[in-house]
């Protein structure tokens, strides 16, 4: 297996980037083959210029990317010039979409997530907030800005909905021109982020071909809502297994929460390349991976 790593001592230091390195490091460690590429065109103009150096190999080899989250465009420049040197990403561009974009992982995951609609202009909150009713969780159809607090997450009205849609549709990142308003659902927690917001009881899922690799709780830090008993770490498994098999993308990461009236469900799902690594090693999921292979 190699690894397509963007994390160099250039780049600022972050959480996402010290994982990012963690990841490198312990694929390096395993002895996979690792090369590093710049995070953008900028300096070589193209995505063949960017993977220049790669020898091409006669034999396909399986190929993880070790980044942040890319746009689409340059998923699928990279995924392409990737293929061309005898390297396969994990996920096609549309399977990396898929999980990653919420308009299109939510119509394979009805009932097993909370109601939500999807929306590209504030046109559109009126009818969103008196379907699901207030108060409402908004995201970008890529991310949220929770770290930001709750009041960046929760709209209680339909002023404060299209406030917050108005922003979410500037951060294209996050957004990519689409909105996601969701029913607000009680989930079981014990501790506030610094910043306010509930830390919620939440797992995260590497998930491989419908296989299980590694599971870690989300939040950084210990409660008595990180420790699963065999009964709950089954159903927690068993969801994540069947929202896997509903989507059909190989390599995902799916996140598992708790209502406070102890049933679980699926709050979102990303491209596993890029989903952070809440609580689980590196090295242990690396060595999943190679396992695989």
């Amino acid at each position: 297996m190699i690894a397509l790593s963007e994390s160099t001592e250039q780049i600022e230091s972050s959480a996402s980037a010290s994982e990012n390195k963690l990841m490198t490091e312990a694929a390096r460690i395993l002895g996979c083959k690792v090369y590093y590429m710049p995070r953008d065109f900028q300096r070589c103009g193209t995505a063949e210029n960017a993977l220049w150096h790669i020898p091409k190999s006669a034999i396909e080899t399986a190929g993880i990317w070790v980044e942040y989250i890319p746009k689409l465009e340059r998923y699928e420049a990279i995924y392409q010039a990737a293929l061309a040197k005898g390297i396969r990403l994990l996920n096609t561009p549309l399977e990396h979409q898929t999980a990653l974009e919420f308009n299109l992982f939510y119509p394979h995951l009805k009932g097993l997530t909370p109601e939500s609609v999807v929306i590209t202009s504030t046109d559109e909150c009126i009818e969103a907030g008196e379907l699901l009713g207030f108060p409402v969780f908004v995201k970008g159809t890529v991310q949220s800005i929770k770290m930001q607090g709750w009041k960046f997450c929760i709209a209680n009205n339909q002023e404060e909905l299209i406030e917050l849609a108005r922003l979410f549709l500037k951060l294209k990142e996050r957004s990519r021109g689409q909105v996601i308003i969701r029913k607000l659902v009680k989930l079981r927690h014990q501790r506030l982020a610094p910043n306010g917001f509930p830390m919620e009881r939440e797992f995260r899922c590497f998930i491989y071909n419908q296989q299980l690799l590694k599971y870690g709780y989300y939040w950084d830090g210990q409660d008595d809502l990180s420790k699963l008993s065999t009964q709950q770490e089954k159903q927690v498994l068993s969801l994540a297994i069947l929202a896997s098999e509903r989507l059909g993308v190989p390599y995902v990461a799916i996140d598992i929460g708790q209502l406070e009236s102890g049933e679980w469900i699926v709050i979102e799902t990303a491209d596993a390349q890029f989903a952070g690594l809440c609580q689980i090693s590196a090295l242990e999921l690396w060595n999943k991976l190679k396992d695989i292979y």
